[in-house]
């Protein structure tokens, strides 16, 4: 194992953002989407990404391809299960990579061994070997997992562990798969494992821990204090149920707590505000204000007696800069006399490098709201940004919208859409203002998804701060969060309601084969 200058260990970073992240219920990501995300974790250091799972979609297949033709750096990695089709569909979308992996799986615990594969002990022994042995026909690259291991039976893990290795898997993950066991018990899982199983000193032990009881960070530390030197994760914690262990927290508890972990990673930690930014944006998942190192409030400071330390000594209350993580303080900079140049600093001073179209629409934008509004904010910025990539060139776009509302007045609201290029026009009357709308885009655009969110926040403070609203559609099972800003909540309300509807048709086209499940 790697050590830096310090002699501190390098733990990899295995972001599964793109893939377990996605699988967030309205969490979809249209191709590009999924592309700059790939490169953005690229950047910043990720050491594996898992892009994907191959067989799941002829989307997901593209997507992990053209990621694997475009990274520069880490290694690009495949979800496969352990049957052969899924497999082989992994090593071709891989091909262009420069460095890659197959990653498969299959359950070893008593209950999803009998209700979910119903499958014997020996028959699932038999598929470890054989997937492996399969991977490894495409790379020599192969990591393998136990799903459920965390509420398998150890003979029976150690045996599946020892035959994984023995067929060839260099990384051998230990999943807690629905957010079972607790950090004392993780580290002396992993400890078992490395001293029980034949050539353990061979491979690289891996953790993959859920959130449901909120010990997902706790037990990925755990893990590596076990001896684990991978850790697998996603942006903001994002994923199924309760999420994942969050990339941000991890890497900033081993760089600040040297002391108690002597471990490092290759993260550029300046690097994640942006991924934050990036990651909420193209899922619709908003942050939460209180989320560690990421969220609104983790570098604010309202009380009087910390203010006041604060000033003194920023050590009183802060265990870290907020620069090291990119995070910058919210300023007054900016205006509606403000130019093109003083514009291009404060994106770059945000961590945005826009092309040429981007930043002339996105500065057109900022002007009229610099007219409509007395103090333009940095969130207010990147939420002009974010906005404008989460529009994009969407197959249905509001082109104009008129709202009548008030005491006495049936709340009513005319709209033109257009649709593939169709420009479609009407006026619908509703409960209230909001309903007229959502009414207005379903005449002109008729769906069967239904409303199960409709939430507006305010970016920032005062009676002129936009609204950041976000709507989730649900439709055949499959959930979709849109969201749009505007300093007026009904216009923006529209654009999140029509920008769903968007992620909805990308959906549509990204459908799994009968009887897919993942879950690890």
């Amino acid at each position: 194992m790697s050590t830096n200058s310090e002699g501190h260990e390098r733990v990899r970073i295995f972001d599964t953002t793109l893939r377990d992240g996605e699988q967030s219920p309205g969490a979809a990501m249209t191709h590009q989407e999924k592309i700059e995300v790939a490169e953005l974790l690229d950047a910043m250091g990720v050491d594996i990404i898992e892009a994907g799972f191959p067989i799941s979609s002829v989307g997901d297949f593209e997507a992990v391809n053209e990621i694997a033709k475009r990274t520069k750096n880490a290694v690009i990695c495949g979800l496969s299960r352990a049957g052969f089709k899924d497999i082989d569909r992994a090593g071709e979308a891989l091909k262009p990579a420069k460095r890659f992996r197959i990653h498969t799986f299959i359950s070893t615990s008593p209950v999803h061994m009998k209700h979910k594969l119903q499958m014997g002990p020996n028959a699932v022994l038999d598929a470890v070997g054989a997937s492996v042995v399969r991977a490894r026909n495409f790379t020599d690259d192969v990591q393998w997992s136990a799903e459920d291991a965390t509420r398998t039976e150890a003979d029976f893990l150690c045996r599946c562990v020892e035959l994984a290795i023995r067929s060839g898997a260099t990384t051998i993950n230990i999943p807690d798969t629905v957010g079972y066991t607790t950090p004392q018990e993780y580290v002396a899982l992993i400890q078992m494992l490395r001293n029980r199983v034949p050539d353990a000193d061979k491979v690289i032990f891996s953790t993959h821990c859920h959130n449901d009881l909120g010990l997902a960070v706790a037990n990925s530390l755990a893990g590596i204090i076990g001896g684990a030197r991978q850790v697998e994760c996603t942006v903001n914690g994002i994923g199924e149920r309760a999420g994942n262990a969050a990339l941000e927290e991890i890497v900033m508890a081993l760089k600040v707590r040297k002391d108690a972990m002597a471990f490092t990673t290759g993260i550029d930690t300046r690097m994640l505000a942006r991924a934050s930014k990036l990651v909420s944006n193209v899922t619709g998942f908003p942050v939460q204000y209180n989320k560690a190192i990421v969220g609104k409030n983790a570098f604010s400071h309202e009380s009087g007696i910390h203010q006041d330390g604060m000033l003194k000594n920023v050590e009183t209350y802060e265990i870290m800069r907020p620069e090291d993580v990119g995070v910058k303080e919210t300023s007054l900079v900016l205006g509606k006399l403000s130019g093109r140049h003083a514009f291009r600093e404060k994106l770059s001073s945000l961590g945005y490098d826009l092309s040429d179209e981007a930043f002339a629409e996105t500065f057109r934008r900022f002007k009229a709201l610099a007219d409509r509004k007395k103090h333009v904010f940095d969130e207010d910025i990147v939420a002009l940004v974010d906005d404008g990539v989460i529009r994009g060139k969407d197959t249905i776009s509001v082109q104009s919208l008129k709202i009548e509302t008030g005491i006495g007045v049936a709340p009513a609201a005319e709209m033109t859409l257009s649709v593939d290029g169709e420009i479609r026009s009407g006026k619908t009357t509703g409960d209230g203002a909001v309903d007229a709308v959502f009414a207005v885009i379903r005449t002109l655009y008729p769906h069967p998804a239904h409303l199960q969110l409709f939430q507006v926040q305010a970016v920032t403070e005062g009676t002129d701060a936009q609204a950041n609203v976000s709507v989730r559609l649900e439709e055949n099972g499959r959930t979709v969060t849109g969201r749009a800003a505007d300093t007026d909540t009904l216009v923006a309300a529209a654009y999140a309601y029509v920008n769903a509807l968007n992620k909805l048709l990308v959906k549509r086209t990204k459908q799994a084969p009968e009887a897919l499940t993942v879950a690890r």
